[in-house]
């Protein structure tokens, strides 16, 4: 990120959603109150998983890794928000603004990544069942799970690199609680068409080839459903993929909020969109899977409760 210089800014001002004193507060309580939840939500979901030997399966695997990813996805933002809600001088350095943009990016493409290799694997447990065991082999999920870091980190460099040759100098403000790629695009005084338009093809690839394999999966998964004669079946195959739906859901509905539209239509209002899919979708996440799921709610209990729980079950 050797792009200070050339950007002709040396900081940003990040001025979040509102500027008003009172505001301020209560969105610093907001904020907080969602991270921590946010935090110790993705961590007992990790520990949980890490500690019951019943839960060491390619679903608990992927389910681990989008918590870990959820976890570093607001850590990323979130602090640097607290802190400027908190405090008059609300400056970030343009490198630090490149690095929060480059984890943001990496991130997300990494929630992405995730979220189709789980629906790949709900596809094989449900359609092939008899093959689940071979078909996900620890060995499978391993090279899925570093496939989808490596992509996500090297995608995150790229377009981060391509913000580099931006020129910046007009407006330092950014109205929103982190260094977003649009919104730095529209700060810009250098012509930005063509990363706009590398961003907007890449980002289309990146993102619509695992929603299309997500998609896919789940039309096989509900002919393979409606096949079951047993409606307690039914209802049993259903029911373990039904976090996974919510979750995709929420991520593509706010995600598809922010970034399905022009650059030029984007406006301070887009803040709230944002914070959708960049704080309540991370914090939401272990709440979906873990209320709707048995097994989960088992190994939080022994988790939490320890062997008195344990014995009582």
């Amino acid at each position: 990120m050797h792009g200070g210089n050339q950007s002709g800014v040396s900081e940003f001002l990040l001025l979040g959603i509102s500027e008003s004193p009172k505001e301020e507060q209560i969105l610093f309580w907001m904020f907080l109150s969602m991270y921590l939840v946010t935090v110790v939500g993705n961590v007992l979901i990790i520990l949980a998983i890490g500690s019951d030997s019943c839960l060491h399966t390619p679903m608990y695997l992927f389910l681990a890794n989008l918590s870990f990813t959820d976890l570093f996805f607001v850590t990323n933002t979130i602090p640097k928000t607290l802190v400027n809600l908190q405090s008059q001088n609300k400056v970030i350095s343009y490198a630090g603004c490149l690095t929060q943009l480059y984890f943001l990016v990496c991130l997300v493409t990494l929630d992405n990544f995730i979220l189709a290799t789980m629906a790949y694997d709900r596809y094989v447990a449900i359609c092939r069942p008899l093959h689940y065991v071979t078909a996900m082999s620890p060995r499978l999920c391993i090279l899925l799970l570093t496939l989808c870091w490596v992509f996500s980190v090297l995608y995150g460099l790229f377009l981060t690199f391509l913000m580099t040759t931006v020129i910046f100098c007009g407006s330092r403000k950014i109205h929103y609680i982190f260094c977003e790629m649009y919104v730095l695009l529209r700060l810009a005084c250098s012509n930005t068409q063509v990363i706009h338009t590398v961003q907007i093809t890449t980002g289309c690839f990146i993102f619509f080839t695992p929603l299309a394999i997500m998609i896919m999966s789940y039309v096989w998964i509900v002919r393979a459903i409606l096949r079951i004669p047993s409606a307690s079946s039914k209802y049993k195959a259903f029911s373990t993929c039904a976090s996974h739906l919510a979750v995709v859901s929420l991520f593509y509905g706010t995600l598809s909020m922010v970034y399905l539209k022009p650059l030029q239509t984007h406006s301070i209002k887009d803040s709230v969109a944002t914070v959708m899919y960049a704080v309540v979708t991370p914090m939401m996440n272990p709440f979906i899977y873990s209320l709707r799921n048995k097994d989960m709610r088992r190994a939080l209990g022994r988790l939490l409760l320890g062997k008195v729980f344990q014995r009582s079950t």
